[in-house]
């Protein structure tokens, strides 16, 4: 059982998700929210497996709220759906901690997919999203590598966040509890300069870290 929340401002559109997505057996819907400020207070210590977030919401943004969630829980997974196409509202919603970008217009059993893969560790993109991000990425070369004064520890950790392992599973790995690596994780994102786990590992890759 995969639980969602879900936060969209048009009720209509909200409600519609909540009906797909809580009708299907695999799923079940946690929380649906109709602005951020609603999320924030209501998202608390039994968080959703994954967010399905729009970014367009009036008050305070889905960006900021991915970040503001992502910071309080670094394993919560966001999926954005949204109507927004542009590179700019794109790479921020990816810098900012999403796994995967929709557009609104994604057939529901394409949506019911992706919440699927991001729930298992993946990275969903509607196909021009994906398009667009790797037109990017190929446009840029790559850094050389750059020191960041991380400890051996925090660098085998963060290959294995590279890698797709959660906290659970890279603390086996390492030797270490849950917390220990929630600790290394901070420092990590303190020496980065980033503020989630999808952007700590973009920053690695990017900048041949792991």
């Amino acid at each position: 059982m995969i639980r969602v929340a879900i936060i969209e401002d048009q009720r209509e559109i909200r409600e519609g998700l909540g009906m797909l997505i809580g009708g299907t057996p695999e799923f079940q819907v946690t929380h649906s929210f109709g602005s951020g400020e609603d999320a924030l207070a209501g998202i608390g210590a039994e968080p959703p497996d994954v967010v399905l977030v729009d970014i367009g919401l009036p008050g305070i943004s889905g960006l900021d709220v991915i970040r503001q969630l992502g910071e309080r829980n670094p394993e919560l997974k966001f999926l954005v759906l949204t109507s927004y196409d542009d590179d700019e509202r794109i790479f921020s919603a990816l810098c900012a901690g999403a796994c995967g970008y929709l557009l609104k217009r994604t057939p529901p059993a394409r949506l019911l997919e992706s919440i699927k893969e991001v729930a298992a560790g993946g990275a969903p993109m509607t196909p021009e999203v994906a398009r667009r991000v790797l037109s990017v990425f190929r446009g840029t070369a790559p850094p050389q590598k750059s020191e960041y004064r991380l400890t051996p520890q925090e660098s085998k950790l963060l290959k294995l966040l590279v890698e797709g392992h959660s906290y659970k599973t890279a603390a086996y790995e390492l030797g270490l509890t849950v917390h220990a690596i929630g600790f290394h994780v901070r420092n990590i994102y303190e020496k980065l300069q980033v503020h989630s786990k999808s952007e700590a590992v973009a920053k690695a890759i990017h900048h041949r870290l792991a």
